[in-house]
């Protein structure tokens, strides 16, 4: 399966508003994770790219769902389990946001810059990880948390 043939969701599933989760295109994806995640293969993982077409789309419970078993199957302790743990933590705080639920927002903002600072010292900063500019994501967080 390609993830361009995974369309987005109908609807954007947000937690204690009724609405039901789309769990079938997030099934699909997560059946196709690779069993590691390879920093290297970053650009043939489904769950991943879906992951990014979803937090681009504003579906952020949904990315945060996309992604979880690529963290899952990072190798402990690694650069990209903390990229991926970052990035769960931003999708995390956007639906706050979007829920109205400011102060979690802000904390999960600060978590997400924490485990980027952390890659930046680890020899992540100013460089890609997975396809991501480390240092315009730290910079993306850094301009979250001051809104």
């Amino acid at each position: 399966m390609s993830v361009e043939e995974l369309p987005l969701p109908a609807t954007r599933h947000l937690p204690g508003s009724g609405s039901t989760p789309d769990r079938e295109r997030l099934d699909a994806v997560t059946a196709v994770c690779p069993l590691r995640t390879d920093p290297l293969a970053w650009s043939a993982n489904a769950a991943w790219l879906y992951g990014w077409r979803l937090l681009a789309g504003g579906f952020y419970w949904e990315a945060h769902e996309a992604w979880e078993p690529v963290w899952q199957r990072c190798a402990p302790n690694s650069r990209e389990r903390l990229l991926v743990q970052a990035l769960i933590q931003l999708a995390n705080a956007l639906l706050k946001r979007r829920l109205g639920r400011e102060r979690a927002c802000v904390r999960l903002l600060g978590e997400a810059a924490g485990l980027l600072d952390e890659l930046s010292r680890r020899g992540g900063a100013g460089r890609s990880l997975m396809g991501v500019d480390i240092a315009a994501l730290c910079q993306l967080a850094r301009t979250l948390c001051a809104k």
